[in-house]
């Protein structure tokens, strides 16, 4: 049975509706950064997505190529990750072209920059696409707090709130910075599911 990350470490990718502290390991990403509206069809969010699912499912069919890649196994995708935040500083939700982003999956240990490179060149020779703009992209989020959002992106203040005041309480600041930023993790696809019942982990960083 393939590896399902989301399975084997439940504490990050589905924490209660309750904030809580969490330790997040050091953890590789494909990641593409830009800038604007996510909802924009044929926005540079958008573009970012084909882009990062090309490239994902590129390394995770790798081993039906020549190419071998050390410490392989079969693996299931993992959600879809962003960093957010706005040039002018806080994130303002009616103003969403202001918004800038790191989309990013996450990635297996096994897998290096080195395959992520190959993997470029794979998937552009096959898709006659350009995927230049996908990069490999340590990242280290250390000290937490995190919790589940249940419905509407628009909605997030309230819940951000709480993890905020929750931190607090517990003798934290939040830490966001030029590096550690507003993260979330999205469970559900739009595309298929009611706004009320999107997934959404949010997650900031605290010290």
């Amino acid at each position: 049975m393939a590896f399902d990350f989301k399975k084997e470490f439940k504490e990050f990718y589905f924490p209660a509706t309750k904030p809580a502290i969490v330790e997040m390991p050091a953890m590789n990403y494909l990641a593409v950064r830009g800038k604007g509206d996510p909802n924009e069809e044929g926005g540079a969010y958008k573009q970012a997505l084909e882009q990062l699912y090309g490239i994902a499912y590129t390394l995770k069919m790798s081993y039906k190529s020549d190419y071998r890649i050390e410490g392989f196994f079969e693996y299931v995708v993992p959600p879809l990750e962003g960093l957010w935040w706005a040039e002018n500083g806080e994130i303002d939700y009616t103003n969403k072209d202001d918004f800038c982003f790191i989309s990013m999956i996450r990635l297996p240990d096994f897998i290096t920059e080195k395959d992520v490179q190959w993997a470029i060149r794979e998937a552009t020779r096959k898709k006659k696409m350009d995927f230049s703009q996908v990069g490999f992209f340590p990242y280290d989020e250390g000290l937490c707090v995190q919790c589940m959002h249940i419905g509407s992106y628009d909605d997030e203040p309230a819940t951000i709130k709480a993890l905020v005041e929750y931190a607090q309480s517990q003798g934290y600041q939040i830490a966001i910075d030029n590096v550690r930023r507003h993260h979330e993790i999205y469970l559900s696809d739009p595309r298929k599911t009611s706004t009320d019942k999107l997934k959404t982990v949010i997650r900031y960083p605290i010290s």
